[in-house]
């Protein structure tokens, strides 16, 4: 590997973040830790990871003329794509010119942007198993796909509406019968991040649980790019949003197995290195393909506390080339805290109570903006037992109480 170099230097190590949210501040964390110097870029100024990193950049990311500027002007070793809304064309661009790596890759960054090109790669070209589903670019072409009046079989209901591109499930939506097509729509097109009016309709699987299965793609010493899988991480959801994971969940040998081939399949088609977050559901022994990232996984956050080496550590070993450890150092869990109030410039009550909890930790993000569903933190909790650190993760979040200065 390329010796890392001192920040501030021309030895320098330089690597660019697209995206600072509460994710690439902990990557930003764990470059600088290396030495590594940081560029975070973002959509909107004093953004968590531009509050860390060495230098901060403010762009529309879905600008190719302006990404394209800033990255030559920049001219970063490594380019490290944290959300959806980017301009991946001219990261691809910009990769075959020889100009700059893109992690894990341009390609892979582009067709894990929006939910049609991983589904179409997952299900068609990999023959991966998936919920059956439809695309569409009206709410009559949706109506038409779940009834099944456009001439294949219908989806039929209960069944899932995601828009083709947005993050942390926003816009997702499930629809019972007819009358909740509409509203769905309406959900999903207000929620996706770039305007596009497209939605994919999913089959509603009768699923046990769902996991992400965290992957890692790092070289040995002799330069080789392996595998690595950290233990099952167990999460809830609500209207497609994280609210609570937990790490290991215990899954029948078979379908953790089977979920490790899956997970290695998608994301050894994807290449490159670092972090790719699977999403799967599971059925005893049966798993079925749900999404993928490219990326530290928002569910992944639970690694803060339960493994030598967090999702945020291992992306940022991997993609400098160097060893990683997937090991689990305690069962444990985390909880999202929310900001429950609109308003900005918020602080928090109740921090102090909740690091009494034992074993227990506190991330606030920092963001300068709260609303009420917003994600403005999250406690962590190790415990031998993950059921006990899952109802204390909970309420360590439950004790702090943001609120208006």
């Amino acid at each position: 590997m390329k010796p890392l170099g001192t920040p501030g230097t021309p030895s320098a190590t330089r690597v660019m973040l697209l995206g600072a949210g509460e994710l690439g501040k902990e990557v930003v964390i764990a470059l600088q830790r290396l030495g590594v110097e940081t560029i975070a870029v973002d959509r909107y100024a004093h953004a968590p990871g531009q509050q860390v990193a060495h230098h901060a950049r403010t762009i529309d990311m879905t600008d190719p003329e302006a990404l394209r500027a800033l990255i030559l002007a920049e001219r970063p070793d490594l380019v490290v794509p944290e959300i959806e809304a980017i301009a991946t064309a001219a990261l691809e661009e910009l990769e075959a010119e020889g100009v700059v790596t893109v992690i894990p890759t341009a390609r892979a960054t582009r067709l894990t942007m929006d939910r049609e090109g991983i589904r179409r790669l997952a299900a068609e070209t990999l023959g991966l198993p998936t919920s059956p589903y439809r695309f569409c670019d009206s709410v009559d072409e949706l109506r038409a796909a779940i009834d099944g009046t456009s001439g294949a079989d219908g989806i039929g209901y209960p069944c899932v509406v995601k828009p083709v591109m947005s993050s942390s499930g926003k816009g997702q939506s499930r629809i019972d019968g007819p009358d909740d097509v509409t509203p769905a729509w309406e959900h999903a097109m207000a929620a996706g991040r770039v305007h596009g009016g497209r939605v994919i309709v999913e089959a509603f699987i009768d699923f046990e649980y769902e996991i992400t299965q965290l992957t890692v793609r790092a070289r040995d010493a002799d330069g080789e790019t392996l595998t690595h899988f950290c233990e099952p991480i167990g999460h809830r959801q609500v209207g497609g949003d994280y609210v609570e994971s937990w790490q290991p969940h215990p899954m029948h040998p078979t379908a953790r197995r089977r979920a490790q081939e899956i997970a290695g399949i998608v994301t050894a088609n994807l290449d490159g290195l670092g972090v790719f977050g699977v999403e799967l559901f599971v059925s005893g022994e049966q798993v079925w393909f749900s999404e993928v990232s490219p990326r530290p996984h928002d569910t992944g956050m639970v690694t803060m506390v339960t493994q030598w080496q967090n999702e945020f550590e291992l992306h940022a070993r991997a993609i400098l080339g160097l060893p990683v450890d997937t090991g689990l150092a305690s069962p444990g869990a985390s909880a999202v805290i929310y900001g429950g109030v609109e308003g900005t410039g918020i602080v928090y009550d109740g921090v102090d109570e909740a690091l009494r909890i034992p074993h227990s930790d506190i991330r606030i993000f920092g963001k300068g903006d709260s609303h009420v569903s917003r994600r403005m933190g999250v406690a962590l909790v190790r415990d031998h037992d993950v059921e006990v650190a899952r109802r204390q993760a909970t309420h360590a979040a439950s004790l702090v109480r943001p609120r208006l200065a």
